[in-house]
């Protein structure tokens, strides 16, 4: 029975998602729950209509591999984090296995000139994005070559 009934705080981790926004889907209506006491409980079958995924036919015991990756990018303004930015987020929007989304934040820190990129998602994918990366930021040809110089 554990194996399909949900936590808003496991939701939330299987959707990327804060458990707050999770619980406002569920008061506003748009997932289904039970309340057990002071808690909710999502049923899979609700968990998958939310999603708009078919429900579940592979087996729990087949292993999914996921990949989280921190990179920290020094010595970025604004404006080159901006393109960066919009660049990772590009090439991970083109992986095409729905079922295995990859998902990108990116944080840029004015004072320290500072950027993080957060990837999230398959290896293989994980691992496309961070070659992108690599080839863009490599020493005098990459995207920050230029600015260097001019500063």
């Amino acid at each position: 029975m554990s194996e399909d009934v949900y936590s808003v705080e496991q939701v939330a981790d299987r959707l990327g998602l804060h458990p707050r926004t999770v619980r406002g889907y569920i008061r506003a209506g748009r997932l289904r729950a039970v309340r057990i006491g002071k808690q909710y409980r999502i049923a899979r079958a609700d968990l998958d209509a939310l999603t708009g995924r078919p429900p579940s036919t592979r087996p729990a015991a087949v292993p999914v591999l996921e990949v989280s990756s921190i990179v920290q990018v020094d010595g970025v303004d604004r404006a080159a984090a901006d393109r960066l930015g919009t660049l990772v987020l590009a090439g991970a929007n083109t992986v095409r296995d729905p079922a295995h989304p990859l998902r990108v934040q990116t944080v840029h820190d004015e004072e320290r000139q500072r950027m993080k990129i957060v990837i999230l998602g398959g290896a293989a994918a994980t691992a496309d994005v961070l070659h992108l990366l690599d080839a863009v930021l490599d020493g005098d040809n990459g995207l920050l070559a230029g600015e260097a110089e001019d500063a």
